[in-house]
């Protein structure tokens, strides 16, 4: 069996006025994940932050007002979550899946629809073709059934073919879809009862506001949300360029393990669980292979980058920006160029207190001159 979860009770509990502040600060211009919890931890809170949104973009060298998130907007968007029945959820509560919380880039927020008790059960992510095979798809369902049976919840991106077939196979036992649009948006379009029968007896994650339409970029955010909220992820029939081996590049970025089911080597849908294997993939026959790996590291916790936000509450005296000279501005700038640093180098380099190292890649970011990777790297881009 899978044994218990390894989530602690949750911490936070945001109130009516922080949750808003939250929704309007990611939802702001220039405010992605990353940026949202340096803004959050740099000034204690959302609304402080948000607050100085405009004089950090300003110092970053901006010359146009940034974009701000109003009160209306964010009310109106958790208005439509409301009549569609989801609810936001912050890092740490209810609904939010504590793996998540250890991958690079996590959304602080996100949009759940269904039964929020999955989130806390081990997860295992199922992918593959969208065209995949009667024998693949045949295979999908048996693996799904078999982890459900050991108390596995199996997630899915809602695609076609072996996504498809995941969901279906592990509806009765508790199955999470993963959307790149709004949680209201079907699609793919034939996969709108099933969307609905998950949303009722299933879960339903997204991170896009309600309503909104998936664009192509939104596929690469959802596979990293995939294989995030998972222990491990399964890839069954992948061609060499396809999305589902984007998620299982990005569950190696992400500390997770990661499964390939192998296929003949004349069938193009083979082709990239192939590769994986030589990559050094766990093969998988049956779903015991896939628990014998997963079993010593159920309940243990999760490795990865720590996610926390530096509090839970807002501070009701926010934290002043420091003086910082136009030289101690330049000796970052310069610190920096096209390849990815690490912060920390730059702290070093520059010999700057941390803090204001940070605010000053804030204000960067903020002026859309910085570009931020994982692992804490950060970029100038391209002028």
């Amino acid at each position: 069996m899978a044994g218990a979860s390894n989530k602690p009770e949750p911490k936070r509990r945001l109130n009516d006025n922080q949750r808003l502040a939250w929704l309007r600060l990611l939802r702001s211009e220039n405010v992605g994940p990353v940026t949202f919890r340096a803004l959050v931890n740099q000034f204690g809170g959302a609304q402080a932050a948000i607050d100085a949104l405009p004089d950090l973009s300003r110092r970053g060298g901006r010359s146009q007002a940034i974009r701000l998130c109003s009160i209306s907007d964010a009310e109106a968007e958790l208005a439509h979550a409301k009549r569609i029945g989801a609810r936001l959820v912050a890092q740490g509560e209810a609904g939010y899946p504590p793996a998540l919380t250890h991958a690079d880039g996590s959304p602080p927020l996100i949009y759940v629809k269904g039964r929020i008790e999955l989130a806390d059960m081990p997860i295992v992510s199922i992918v593959g073709a969208r065209n995949g095979s009667a024998a693949g798809q045949k295979f999908t369902r048996q693996i799904a059934n078999a982890l459900g049976l050991e108390g596995f919840a199996i997630a899915s991106g809602l695609a076609r073919g072996i996504d498809t077939a995941a969901h279906h196979a592990s509806l009765d036992l508790g199955t999470i879809a993963v959307v790149a649009g709004g949680i209201d948006i079907v699609y793919p379009p034939e996969n709108g009862a099933l969307q609905e029968a998950i949303s009722e007896r299933g879960l339903l994650i997204g991170e896009m506001p309600p309503g909104h339409t998936p664009r192509a970029k939104d596929f690469p955010r959802r596979n990293r949300l995939i294989s995030g909220i998972a222990l491990g992820v399964v890839v069954i029939e992948a061609a060499q360029r396809s999305g589902s081996l984007i998620t299982a590049r990005l569950a190696g970025e992400q500390g997770r393990e990661v499964f390939a089911v192998p296929g003949s080597p004349l069938d193009p849908r083979a082709a990239g669980t192939n590769n994986l294997l030589k990559q050094g993939a766990t093969l998988v026959t049956n779903a015991t292979d896939v628990t014998d790996v997963l079993a010593p590291i159920l309940g243990r916790p999760m490795s990865g980058p720590q996610n926390e936000l530096a509090s839970n509450e807002e501070q009701d005296v926010p934290r002043p920006l420091p003086d910082i000279a136009p030289t101690e501005r330049e000796r970052v700038i310069e610190a920096l160029g096209p390849s990815p640093i690490d912060i920390d180098e730059i702290i070093r380099c520059t010999g700057l207190e941390t803090r204001k190292v940070h605010i000053i890649l804030l204000e960067l970011d903020l002026a859309g001159r910085l570009q931020r990777h994982p692992r804490q790297l950060v970029s100038l881009t391209e002028p």
